[in-house]
């Protein structure tokens, strides 16, 4: 990822599963995945040949960067693709070599890679979501009709069952997971639109080019330019610190009903203090709140990241690349840490 993190806090904080969908492997091998399917689009329409789209193919299957000279050539351009494209043309040799990336920019590569890394997520999100949904449905089964007292305002109000207030939890995540398709649609798009967007290089043969890479990569053509209206990153990123403001307010109201003289939860396995060895901190709660207040604040930064100016941005496009992934993770590791931190409830409700 993008920030150093202390490897114990490895665990706590981040989501291994989901740094590694979306890390360097994963960029590497879906940038290449666009420019082979590129090149056999633009064969089947007749802009290159298909022996040059056969040979693409086939060299790049083995193919391997040099990460030395493409992290080098990042800190030059700013971007990994030209040296990249460089790169994997000296690994194709010949007249096939010219037909490699042929009408397509760098944030094409770079936009529709983001696209394939996320396909994996979002499955990954929903199995998390699901799994979370059933802890609370059996949570709701064995101490659901148990008496909780409400509290507004963090004052004693009126006696409810713990079903009601787990109830209010299911039903928000219920609501974001409902949501999650349609925030997965607007994502898993082909970006390819040229320099500036006009994909001028490409004639007639545009549409036909759009579609055949789009079927051969699972993802659909959008019906605008998407290099600078950057709308669905912000959905994205929107999206994500919901998730994870849900699960914060699980966090908190598990930290609350945790408190001395409240006592209405009881969860095996809770933190030990090095100076207070009586003490049974509720860390997974804690950081369920800890990675809601995160993500909160870094979707003003993806609003930051909305304006792209002209035709194509360079700040506001890397503004994305530092802070999108870390929101993703942060709301993968949230759902992971909300399943761990209700299974392991052992008693709801008021004492006694």
């Amino acid at each position: 990822m993008a920030l150093t993190m202390l490897p114990y806090h490895n665990r706590l904080l981040g989501d291994a599963e989901v740094s590694a969908m979306l890390g360097e492997a994963a960029d590497l091998a879906a940038m290449l995945r666009f420019e082979v399917a590129l090149a056999r689009a633009e064969a089947a329409s007749g802009l290159v040949g298909a022996a040059a789209a056969a040979t693409i193919a086939d060299r790049l299957v083995h193919f391997r960067p040099d990460m030395i000279r493409l992290t080098q050539a990042t800190l030059r351009d700013g971007v990994p693709v030209p040296d990249l494209v460089s790169q994997m043309r000296q690994a194709i040799g010949g007249e096939a070599a010219s037909a490699l990336h042929f009408g397509a920019t760098t944030q094409d590569v770079v936009d529709t890679a983001l696209a394939l890394k996320l396909k994996p997520v979002f499955a990954l999100l929903k199995q998390r979501f699901e799994a979370v949904d059933r802890i609370l449905a059996d949570l709701i089964d064995r101490f659901g009709d148990r008496p909780l007292m409400a509290r507004s305002r963090m004052q004693a109000a009126i006696l409810i069952d713990v079903g009601d207030r787990l109830s209010v939890w299911r039903k928000a995540l219920a609501q974001l997971a409902a949501a999650l398709p349609a925030v997965a649609d607007r994502l898993l798009i082909l970006s390819l639109a040229g320099a500036a967007g006009t994909a001028e290089k490409f004639g007639d043969k545009i549409d036909p080019v759009r579609v055949a890479m789009a079927q051969e990569l699972g993802l659909s053509v959008p019906e605008y330019v998407p290099h600078t209206d950057r709308d669905r990153i912000a959905d994205l990123a929107s999206f994500l610190s919901r998730v994870t403001g849900a699960l914060g307010k699980v966090g908190l109201d598990i930290a609350l009903m945790a408190q001395n003289g409240i006592d209405q939860i009881e969860i095996a396995g809770a933190g030990g203090s090095s100076a207070m060895p009586h003490k049974r901190n509720p860390i997974l709660a804690e950081v369920l709140l800890t990675l809601a207040r995160y993500n909160a604040t870094q979707l003003a930064g993806i609003h930051q990241a909305l304006v792209h100016e002209q035709e194509r941005s360079g700040s506001a496009w890397t503004l994305e690349w530092l802070i999108l992934p870390q929101m993703i993770e942060a709301a993968a590791a949230a759902l992971a840490h909300a399943a761990s931190l209700l299974g392991s409830v052992e008693r709801l409700g008021d004492p006694g």
